[in-house]
């Protein structure tokens, strides 16, 4: 069969790929056409572009890049119909994919979304469109299947979370090895991770930076996002002597004491990963101020980990919050030792909470199968 799907960020290129690999273990015949990141790349198939080219995020910035946003959707509906792929999957990215979703649906192609939008963070009316463009919806967080369930006609299925599977088979990195690559001292590892695209990385990384030389026992260690090279990174730390690790965001967890993490899918992983963390977002103002009138008022928090375990398990610094003085703060408070087993505890139960690994697997089966 032939497949083809959408992926607009780092996290969608990881479980797209992953997803891609458990179709192929299925489907000895599979034929992958879609736009994505390395990670799908290497799982097979054939690009048609990289999500770096069209990662914007924040109203502002896409204004501001609609032109060639339109462009870029109108490439995909053309593509996507001379390819006459068997299934079409969506993989996260609702503001495109729900762009592309109805031209693969009127063209009669099964239309499959992997990774839910977050309507419930956002706008709930939209789930309308879910049930006229879409065959069947796969959600990775427990609250969201019966939330979808509520609005929605088409099957919904909680398939557990993809960043389990991700970490779980994720070897450990040998430790001498990997600091005497990058130059790494014996001092604890305090991981930045400001984020997958310029816009995040721009406005946060500088808010982060002088924190290394508030905590000169730790040495700050910045997780360079697929598709940036490591002088993108050198325009904001100069000659600080912050090292940068391309590419290898999950052996540096796997080293961390602690980390301060751009709100998003990272906040997850971090917590998987058993590191306490400080959670910072930047954005500009008018982003910032039409996020808040419509997610303020539907969401208690901004980041996965407090969301999924609706409580404040990790400290959140948003906009004017995020500034290197109330950052270091909050460091310094997850670096005590009665703190961070408390943290410890919220991560086991978080854990408990997202259930099994196999998300991959259990997709696959249910888009050949449909059980």
């Amino acid at each position: 069969m032939k497949y083809y799907l959408i992926a607009g960020e780092a996290s969608g290129d990881l479980h797209a790929a992953n997803l891609m690999k458990a179709i192929a273990r299925l489907d000895s015949q599979a034929e992958f056409r879609f736009w994505g990141g390395d990670k799908m790349k290497q799982a097979g198939g054939s690009m048609v572009h990289h999500y770096r080219e069209l990662s914007y995020m924040g109203f502002w910035e896409v204004a501001k890049n609609l032109r060639k946003l339109h462009r870029y959707l109108d490439e995909c509906k053309q593509d996507i119909l001379k390819y006459r792929p068997d299934v079409f999957i969506p993989v996260d990215y609702s503001g495109f994919n729900l762009r592309i979703a109805p031209v693969a649906k009127k063209a009669g192609i099964p239309v499959h979304f992997y990774i839910a939008p977050k309507l419930w963070a956002w706008n709930e009316k939209r789930a309308k469109k879910l049930d006229r463009y879409v065959d069947a919806l796969y959600v990775i967080f427990p609250f969201e299947e019966e939330f979808f369930r509520q609005r929605i006609s088409i099957p919904v299925y909680y398939v557990g979370n993809p960043s389990m599977d991700a970490i779980c088979d994720h070897p450990p990195p040998d430790a001498v090895h990997f600091r005497d690559t990058y130059g790494l001292d014996e001092r604890p590892v305090i991981a930045l991770l400001p984020g997958s695209r310029v816009q995040e990385i721009a406005k946060i990384l500088p808010a982060t930076l002088p924190l290394a030389e508030r905590f000169p026992d730790y040495q700050f260690v910045i997780a360079g996002a697929p598709g940036y090279p490591e002088n993108f990174y050198r325009r904001f730390t100069g000659n600080a002597g912050i090292p940068v690790i391309p590419n290898r965001t999950y052996d540096l967890l796997s080293l961390a004491h602690a980390a301060i993490v751009a709100s998003g899918t990272a906040t997850l992983e971090t917590a998987l990963f058993k590191v306490p963390q400080v959670v910072v977002y930047k954005t500009s103002q008018l982003t910032y101020s039409i996020a808040r009138h419509f997610v303020g008022k539907r969401l208690k928090y901004i980041s996965l980990v407090n969301i999924v375990a609706d409580s404040p398990v990790v400290e959140e610094l948003i906009q004017h919050q995020c500034r290197p003085g109330r950052i270091a703060v909050a460091l310094e408070k997850i670096l005590q030792p009665d703190h961070r087993t408390k943290i410890f505890e919220s991560y086991h139960h978080l854990e408990t909470k997202l259930g099994e690994k196999g998300t991959a697997g259990r997709v696959a089966q249910k888009i050949l199968y449909g059980n």
